[in-house]
């Protein structure tokens, strides 16, 4: 079987990867908690965003017999390598925000 290289290899550019990655940083969390701390994910979106994220080895399934079996998530080194990225990139995108307002404000008025 031939395997073409993805044209993205990781799926960091994803709304979700981020804001679950965010969610995941103060340490591992069950898949209940991470659905009511992430806004307006849906449960599919949540359960295909953490298997994609899993599968490209930014967190770690860890599964513990219980009554209910308790499933936890939490990043991998890799995974908690694009805190700081993430972390950079929100506080960029917060900075500049009046220069983004002023800039949309003198578009609109030229059309």
């Amino acid at each position: 079987m031939r395997t073409t290289r993805p044209r993205r290899p990781a799926r960091i550019a994803n709304k979700w990867v981020s804001v679950l990655i965010n969610a995941l940083a103060d340490g591992p969390q069950r898949y209940g908690d991470l659905s009511r701390r992430v806004a307006g994910i849906s449960q599919k979106m949540l359960t295909h965003t953490l298997r994609a994220m899993e599968r490209d080895g930014l967190v770690e399934r860890t599964i513990t017999a219980a009554v209910p079996v308790r499933v936890d998530y939490e990043p991998t080194e890799l995974g908690a390598s694009l805190l700081p990225v993430m972390r950079t990139i929100k506080g960029w995108a917060e900075t500049p925000m009046d220069q983004v307002l002023t800039a949309r404000e003198d578009y609109d008025a030229e059309r």
